[in-house]
């Protein structure tokens, strides 16, 4: 093993420093973070990893990828930018994915891998199988929050993680004895209930050892290991950054004494397990294998620039099997004929509360997919604050209902590692406002993980909570932020106004491969409307006709699509006709109902309780300006929320949010335009 070890640390070494020579040529387009003094402790791991376990990294992933089996040619040619490189030019050095095996990419981003690995052991606990999952991370991480999250979440529920501290001495230029508050890191695991290591991170040999022992006890089920591994970065930062304001030549020098390969070279030989000849040849294969991959790399082509805009969202966007279209539903609640009211009932379906009619949708969802499994507050025994798994504990038992610490950041993140590894997770995070405090792992991880692996990650995360102002609820729980996350690409935001709709809607989010935020206003929940027993989906990016009518449009969202249509039923009395349209979805938006129903009507309305700037109804403006500016007789209008957070009493809370008096005279406005 310890021969196999050599090899690995020969090539990740010798791999560097071509890399290095290779910036300095301008062939590498951005950063390139080599790995040059810490290749025992990648090597050393890697060696006790079958094919199927993974690895989570973080910028300086060089190593990690090449000890779990990349070719040099796939990593040179990723950082060349060329099509052949193993993220297919769309990472560079700092996003290196292969999740065939078990690479599942290297984060610019500090701190989401620890998240993401303790996902990953999530979901192989819940998979019943013996696979590991292994986090790189440096000194710096260990001051990040997500390192206390990650470890707390990894120890409470016993997960098969190792946690690799580099610690390098350095977080970019800041110094551990600096920034951290303990001298120790790997004394830290004791805090959270797992081994901790304090190691030599240039001991191949020992490492081999204690690398070994952390694998078979996670593999056995006997939880996660954090090991913190003394090292040394020998080069620069990042290749061209100055390097002597911060350290001195003589420390690099004395490190590089220190140097892990010539240490284990002298073990091997004065061993007796390896011959001097022996080891040359190694170097000499490695070396030619270097030449051929950087010569690969420049011979390989460019991507193809049609390609940029691929894999944002999964090519097959969700599972099959869905059993009943919407075609053959009975017809949406509140669509009503013109002039008719719109609170009729519909035939033969089921009146159900809102919360009722999603409940049943994860019930049924969870009773045919096993790799389903809900995280939350409360959300076990309890059943959720709003009732949301009410009985589904005693159905499916801690793993599959997991009552969480407080900690959005850590396991919003946890479910992104569990989604890229063959589980489905569902966040019920309760309150909009709590989810912001894990905004970094939703943007920058979730939503782009699908586009950085070139579409081999799918991530099915649904992100569920409430949205919306009533109760007195104030400012910390009365948020909406569907138009803030309808702007990132790779996210789903849906914002249904209806019990049967939030059916219908969640079961599709259910099967669906792409992250969803799934958005659910507290002032509907007990409300009522007709829902079918069958399991049925709607699709995203369909809008309904919440009410015809021939004289204005109104799109509305929410809770104040029911508001308009009380609205358009006053104006009716008067002879005046208001279409309601309710897109279901943000992203994906459905701007061909909303421009057809202008074209009939002549004249808009956007009503959102939301604020006005940068917002959801600025975007149904923009869309129909562009594509049906033609269609209107009078200027579009809005109606929004104040500009302002929400506040308590409830005369100020009225205050700030539109009613149905409100929109009718709004509307009235705009006929008289």
């Amino acid at each position: 093993m310890l021969l196999d070890v050599y090899r690995a640390m020969t090539r990740i070494r010798q791999t560097e420093e071509e890399l290095a020579r290779c910036h300095q040529r301008g062939l590498i387009h951005g950063a390139c973070h080599t790995y040059v003094g810490q290749e025992a402790i990648a090597a050393s791991i890697a060696a006790h990893l079958r094919f199927d376990d993974v690895v989570f990294s973080t910028h300086r992933g060089h190593g990690h990828a090449l000890a779990k089996g990349m070719e040099p040619r796939q990593l040179m040619a990723e950082l060349f930018g060329r099509a052949t490189g193993c993220s297919h030019g769309r990472g560079g050095s700092m996003h290196l994915f292969q999740p065939e095996m078990g690479v599942m990419g290297t984060s610019g981003i500090v701190g989401p891998c620890i998240l993401q690995a303790a996902g990953a052991g999530y979901s192989f606990k819940l998979l019943r199988t013996d696979r590991v999952a292994v986090a790189f991370f440096g000194d710096g991480a260990a001051n990040n929050g997500a390192f206390h999250e990650g470890l707390n979440l990894a120890g409470i529920w016993g997960l098969p993680v190792i946690f690799v501290c580099e610690n390098n001495q350095f977080a970019t230029e800041v110094p551990y004895s600096y920034s951290g508050g303990g001298r120790s890191i790997g004394a830290r695991g004791a805090n959270y209930g797992m081994v901790g290591l304090e190691v030599d991170g240039n001991d191949a040999v020992s490492l081999t050892r204690l690398f070994g022992e952390a694998v078979e006890r996670a593999r056995s089920g006997g939880g996660p290991t954090l090991v913190e591994c003394q090292t040394y970065r020998t080069r620069a930062h990042a290749e061209g950054m100055g390097d002597f304001t911060y350290r001195t030549r003589e420390d690099v020098e004395q490190w590089k004494n220190r140097c892990p390969i010539q240490r284990l070279r002298a073990h091997l030989l004065a061993a007796g397990q390896a011959t001097a000849a022996q080891l040359d040849d190694i170097e000499a294969q490695i070396a030619a294998e270097v030449v051929e991959a950087r010569q690969f790399a420049e011979n390989s082509p460019w991507p193809d620039p049609a390609t940029a805009t691929n894999h944002v969202y999964a090519a097959e966007s969700r599972q099959p099997e869905s059993r009943l279209p919407e075609s053959r539903l009975p017809e949406s609640p509140a669509v009503a004929p013109r002039g008719a009211a719109a609170s009729g009932s519909l035939g033969a379906a089921r009146e159900l509360t809102w919360t009722k009619a999603a409940h049943e949708a994860l019930s049924a969802a969870m009773a045919r997919d096993a790799t389903i499994f809900v995280l939350g507050e409360g959300i076990g025994k309890r059943g959720g604050n709003f009732m949301t798994t009410t009985g589904l504990f005693d159905l499916y038992g801690p793993e599959r209902l997991r009552d969480t610490p407080i900690c959005e950041r850590g396991f919003v993140g946890l479910a992104g590692g569990a989604a890229m590894t063959g589980t489905r997770p569902v966040v019920d995070f309760m309150f909009a406002d709590f989810v912001l405090d894990s905004v970094g792992e939703i943007v920058n991880q979730i939503a782009k993980m699908q586009y950085m692996s070139s579409g081999r990650l799918k991530m099915p995360v649904l992100l569920r909570g409430c949205i919306g102002i009533g109760h007195s609820a104030a400012t910390h729980h009365s948020g909406s932020y569907y138009a803030m996350y309808a702007n990132i690409p790779g996210l789903r935001v849906v914002v249904p106004s209806n019990a049967r709709d939030a059916k219908g809607l969640l079961a599709h989010a259910l099967r669906c491969h792409d992250p969803v935020l799934f958005l659910e206003h507290r002032e509907l929940l007990s409300t009522k409307c007709a829902v079918p027993e069958e399991d049925y989906e709607i699709p995203f990016g369909v809008a309904r006709v919440a009410r015809e009518g021939r004289d204005a449009t109104v799109v509305a969202l929410a809770r104040m699509v029911p508001l308009a249509i009380e609205a358009a039923g006053k104006l009716a009395a008067d002879g005046l006709e208001i279409e309601v349209i309710d897109p279901r979805t943000v992203s994906p938006l459905d701007t061909d109902t909303i421009v057809r129903s202008v074209a009939k009507t002549g004249r808009l309305l956007v009503i959102d309780e939301a604020f006005a700037p940068c917002g959801f109804a600025a975007e149904v403006v923009a869309r129909v300006a562009d594509a049906g500016f033609d269609e209107l007789d009078a200027p579009i209008k809005r109606l929004h929320g104040a500009f302002a957070p929400t506040p308590y009493s409830p005369p100020l809370e009225a205050a700030v949010v539109p009613n149905s008096t409100a929109i009718e005279q709004a509307l009235r406005d705009l006929l008289a335009e």
